[in-house]
């Protein structure tokens, strides 16, 4: 597969709403599993959650000798499959794809139906990707040093789009705001693509979005990258800085994806998802689709992601509060 990767690549991995197993059914050892395994999404087919999920679970399958059914249940915000997965039955059968909704709705929304660190299991975290700080071409700031200054001469004449309140590049424009001591009103939207329309059509000044949304628009020369979210440079746009060599030492804003059961599912359980998913991470195939989506891979142990998540839950919870962020 080629760096070239957009959302057509979304719908070749939309053929069917379950990926069969190359290898035949069969008892793993233990007895599980002894039937397909349901993946739920919270978000609607090609999406980058989506995909992230067939693209891990067409490697886990065959090591399960086991189909894996896909099951989009969007809504809520991303609340509707968490809350689902976590009154499923806790016998592996029933598995989440969580996002960033699940360490920021919590301090986004007075009250959900779920608790995450009460009524989830974290299994193994996937990976993360950086958000881009994208602008028209012709946009007069051509740096992170440029837009700040731009912002601090005429404090009321920027403004940045999201995909939503309290959605990643929401929350990522906050948290530049903040280091930066600047101010940019905000213009929320039913979704990214809505945002990048009107950045390309010069209705808004900038904005934070994933590579997987604005990386056609970059090569076409439609957009201009400013700046990326993580800490090191990405591999996608090598020559594009981070905001944290930017002069801002420590920014970081990721989106991230990894997969959870309901609580109180059986440790071997637990133990035999991670290592199916682990494994698959190291697929090639697996691997190339990832890293096209602009993907830092972890993978590790459900410890080590249970720590990540509360990390991030912690991270942003301050944030939103100093912001005065509110869920729709």
């Amino acid at each position: 597969m080629t760096e070239h990767f957009d959302r057509r690549m979304a719908l070749s991995l939309l053929a069917s709403a379950g990926l069969a197993p190359a290898l035949p059914p069969r008892a793993a050892a233990g007895g599980y599993p002894e039937h397909p395994i349901h993946v739920v999404v919270p978000f609607t087919p090609g999406g980058a959650v989506d995909i992230v999920a067939r693209t891990v679970m067409q490697a886990a399958g065959p090591q399960l000798h086991q189909a894996i059914v896909v099951d989009n249940r969007p809504g809520a915000s991303g609340n509707i499959a968490p809350a689902y997965v976590a009154r499923a039955a806790p016998d592996g059968y029933t598995m989440l794809i969580g996002a960033n909704g699940l360490a920021t709705n919590p301090s986004l929304f007075s009250k959900l139906p779920f608790d995450v660190e009460r009524d989830l299991l974290p299994v193994a975290l996937v990976g993360y990707t950086p958000l881009i700080l994208v602008v028209k071409p012709d946009f007069a700031a051509k740096t992170v040093k440029d837009l700040v200054a731009m912002a601090k001469a005429a404090p009321e004449s920027l403004t940045y789009g999201s995909a939503g309140n309290g959605t990643s590049g929401h929350l990522a424009s906050e948290v530049f705001k903040q280091v930066a001591g600047i101010e940019a009103l905000h213009v929320p939207y039913k979704g990214g693509a809505q945002a990048l329309i009107d950045l390309m059509g010069g209705r808004i000044s900038f904005t934070f979005l994933d590579p997987l949304q604005v990386m056609s628009e970059i090569r076409a020369k439609e957009l201009r990258p400013i700046a990326v979210s993580s800490l090191e440079r990405l591999a996608l746009l090598p020559d594009v800085p981070t905001v944290a060599e930017s002069g801002y030492p420590g920014f970081e804003a990721t989106v991230w994806w990894g997969f959870l059961l309901p609580a109180h599912t059986p440790d071997e359980i637990v133990a035999r998802l991670n290592s199916v998913i682990n494994i698959a991470l190291q697929d090639a195939q697996v691997r190339d689709t990832l890293l096209a989506m602009g993907m830092i891979i972890k993978g590790g142990t459900p410890e080590e992601f249970r720590a990540f998540l509360k990390s991030e839950t912690e991270k942003w919870a301050a944030i939103i509060k100093t912001a005065n962020i509110k869920a729709d």
